[in-house]
């Protein structure tokens, strides 16, 4: 008897089993891409932005009076963020999270800093969706961002830096830690619109009839991205109530409100999320009942034919008869009689169907 083969799929997570607390493994994509450093020190009426070759110029920026947003892309270089952990005298177990790209978002409270873990979501070229995680780290004057690769939502706080718009620059760390938290989730909003895009195209292809074969893998993908979006957002409403309701020295009061309309914007997300959600699972539904019905219809025309040929087959079935003594075989018109009388018939019966609407 032949085995079936069963394909075993590798987990990213496994690679901590067996591993000691804090010890660093990169859970993401391998690059050969170098760390790359950019430093924003700002107050409000100076800017110094700037690229940093070596990651011990980072310290210098701990203790300024100046706010400081040090950005860091790439994550497989793991002596080096294990060196900027050092440096800000960040914990073991810290440095793992930041390395591991599947970890769940978060928040940990520390007495000098406040730890930050959340999904940073966009569209590829072939319209997936990918999940990008970035861990902030919150100190007295400075925040510190880790990401997988280049490219982020972070363009318009950094032009609000260097433009000194709005009040990024006159206030202090947390205010940035909102303003890149923000961008994050405002452009939540973008993604929770293009899934509702693809969601009401393939609802009105379904309703106009136009729906195609492979319709049923399309939800099913759906399905599965929608799915993926929510395990990435929900969470963070959880991280937002804890910085809302909780009285960390880092978190000024000031500062409370513009954190709840986050959180604002976090239920406004979810909500849409669940609606579509709900939409999703209702498209299978309808994509079994289209076909019902069309077998439905096949059904009919068919059930109308066979109902139309039954009469005439009788009439033919008597008159194809081999007895003699039928009274109206030798008549010299009874093939003609005979075949206005089917037609009649045709049409009496395609007038009553079309009456009742069956047609």
């Amino acid at each position: 008897m032949r085995k079936k083969t069963i394909k075993k799929r590798t987990h990213n997570y496994k690679k901590h089993i067996g591993k000691a607390p804090g010890t660093l493994v990169y859970t993401g994509k391998k690059t050969e891409k170098q760390l790359q450093i950019e430093c924003f020190d700002y107050t409000k009426d100076s800017l110094n932005e700037s690229v940093l070759t070596n990651i011990e110029d980072a310290r210098s920026y701990k203790e300024t009076d100046s706010v400081t947003w040090i950005n860091i892309d790439g994550l497989n270089s793991l002596s080096e963020i294990e060196n900027i952990g050092k440096q800000y005298d960040l914990h073991p177990l810290v440095l793992e999270d930041i390395v591991n790209t599947t970890q769940r978002p978060k928040i940990d409270e520390y007495d000098d800093y406040l730890f930050v873990v959340l999904k940073m979501l966009y569209y590829d070229a072939d319209e997936n969706v990918v999940i990008e995680q970035v861990s902030l780290i919150l100190g007295k004057n400075y925040v510190l961002s880790f990401q997988e690769s280049e490219g982020d939502v972070f363009d318009t706080v950094r032009d609000r830096i260097r433009l000194g718009n709005g009040r990024i620059r006159g206030l202090k760390s947390d205010y940035l830690l909102y303003a890149l938290i923000d961008a994050v989730v405002d452009h939540y909003f973008s993604i929770i619109e293009t899934l509702g895009n693809k969601i009401e195209d393939l609802e009105n292809d379904l309703f106009e009839g136009h729906a195609k074969d492979n319709i049923n893998i399309e939800v099913q993908q759906l399905k599965r991205e929608i799915l993926k979006v929510r395990r990435a957002i929900f969470p963070l409403r959880e991280i937002i109530n804890r910085i809302e309701k909780g009285e960390h020295p880092l978190i000024y009061k000031r500062t409370i409100t513009y954190y709840r309309d986050i959180y604002d914007h976090l239920i406004q997300v979810s909500e849409n999320i669940d609606i579509y959600r709900e939409m999703i699972w209702s498209l299978m539904d309808m994509y079994m009942s289209t076909i019902s019905n069309r077998m439905n219809e096949v059904m009919k025309v068919l059930t109308i034919i066979s109902t139309i040929f039954i009469p005439l087959t009788f009439l033919a079935g008597i008159y194809g008869m081999n007895f003699d003594n039928i009274p109206e075989l030798h008549y010299k018109y009874s093939y003609f009689i005979l075949l206005a009388v089917m037609f009649v018939m045709l049409i009496l019966m395609l007038i009553y169907f079309k009456r009742k609407k069956w047609l």
